[in-house]
């Protein structure tokens, strides 16, 4: 295979590959920009940066053997990274779409039998077959809005069988599709219908059956869990993510969405790598994440479409916390796979700044996810995931928003879109 020599972008974004862990405070926005920027890429791999003239000089007796990409007036950044979605599943919900526009509430619609129960019933009756065939079509559309690494949870099976079928799903996907696809198991995504009213006997299940054969099976990295007031109970929650610990299964939670419940000092208390969405999250939780380096992964998306005021990523960063953003795909609270659309919303919703939002996009969702030392920078030796944008500058990225200007994708050196 041809080298591949990405030369003359206006800007370059590398995302300072120096610079460790995860980025807080005034480090999301060191965005390690490289104007005239060039990448050679080789074997799958980034094998030097650096301005165009730099590899002009540098490669001067191989640079015949390259294809070369002008991008001239483009940027160029790392893959995108989507820390956060619900990716298998089966049916529609748009009937609900339609309810909330009249009034009726997340919450009111999930306690009618609605929500993640109407899409527990569509992935339990749809075939392994169909699964991967939607999701497989999902995946191709995140990767033409530039994503190349994604989280994927199960949670609409709230059965062993399902559950296990959604995460199997999500290791085929992972070996067939290009883009790489990190699996997080979350049975305790709500209690199912069926023990409404034996919640304790649905948490044993959880603990005594699912967690231990999904790591038996390896079909999992994370163990996330709905932490929320009618869904699951603190002390519940942490039962389930301290047992997932005991088989090797990092912590997520779902924190404070709809009302304040602990869930972000949960997460600091357990450990967890992230917490998600946050809308509602106290002083004191996001104090404790930034304590013991939580990341926050915020869903700018999913607050647009539920009509409710966005988390406050403002104080989360000036108070020391990693802020991460993801689109949440799922298929009723946030229908959509555009990362650039969460970015844009990240900016307009969450008073990021541009740099800052890219920071969230790249690598803070990749730390948020345990690959943040193989995703989310262009760094010399590491993997060569890029996306070149039909943009000159990060700002404008960020500026011309709901467009997807994605033109170009490499995963692992190669051009896949």
């Amino acid at each position: 295979m041809k080298p591949i020599w990405i030369k003359h972008a206006s800007q370059l974004i590398t995302m300072e590959p120096g610079l460790k862990g995860p980025r807080t405070g005034s480090g999301m926005s060191r965005l390690g920009i490289i104007e005239n920027g060039s990448v050679w890429m080789e074997s799958g791999k980034v094998i030097r940066t650096g301005t165009t003239p730099q590899l002009e000089r540098e490669l001067k007796d191989r640079v015949q053997e390259a294809e070369a990409v002008d991008a001239s007036g483009k940027l160029v950044t790392p893959g995108l990274v989507d820390p956060h979605t619900h990716l298998v599943f089966g049916g529609t919900r748009e009937a609900e779409f339609e309810r909330r526009l009249e009034g009726a509430s997340y919450m009111e619609i999930m306690n009618a039998g609605g929500g993640i129960h109407a899409t527990s019933r569509m992935t339990r009756d749809a075939a392994e077959e169909e699964l991967f065939e939607q999701a497989y079509a999902r995946l191709n559309s995140f990767l033409k809005h530039g994503v190349t690494t994604l989280e994927g949870k199960s949670g609409y099976g709230l059965n062993t069988e399902t559950e296990l079928k959604q995460l199997r799903v999500m290791k085929k996907l992972h070996s067939d599709h290009p883009i790489d696809l990190i699996s997080t198991f979350m049975g305790a995504h709500a209690v199912p219908n069926e023990y409404k009213g034996q919640e304790e006997a649905y948490v044993n299940l959880l603990i005594e059956t699912m967690i231990p054969i999904v790591a038996k099976e390896g079909l999992a990295r994370f163990n996330d869990v709905f932490c929320e007031k009618n869904v699951f109970t603190p002390s519940q929650s942490e039962r389930i993510l301290e047992a997932g610990k005991r088989f090797g299964l990092v912590p997520k939670v779902h924190a404070d969405e709809i009302e304040p419940y602990g869930g972000a000092e949960l997460a600091a208390r357990v450990g967890a790598i992230s917490a998600e969405h946050l809308l509602k999250a106290s002083e004191a939780g996001i104090q404790e994440m930034a304590e013991k380096g939580t990341i926050a992964c915020l869903l700018p998306a999913t607050a647009l479409y539920l009509r409710e005021e966005a988390a406050n990523a403002r104080k989360m960063i000036e108070q020391g916390v990693a802020v991460a953003i993801s689109t949440d795909c799922n298929p009723g609270s946030s229908p959509t796979v555009s990362m650039p659309l969460v970015m844009n919303l990240a900016c307009i919703l969450m008073r990021m700044t541009p740099a800052e939002a890219l920071c969230a996009a790249t690598v803070n969702a990749a730390y948020a996810i345990g690959e943040g030392e193989r995703a989310g920078k262009i760094e010399e030796g590491k993997q060569a995931d890029l996306v070149m944008w039909n943009v000159p500058s990060y700002q404008m990225l960020q500026y011309a928003f709901g467009v997807n200007h994605a033109e170009a994708v490499w995963k692992k050196g190669v051009r896949v879109v």
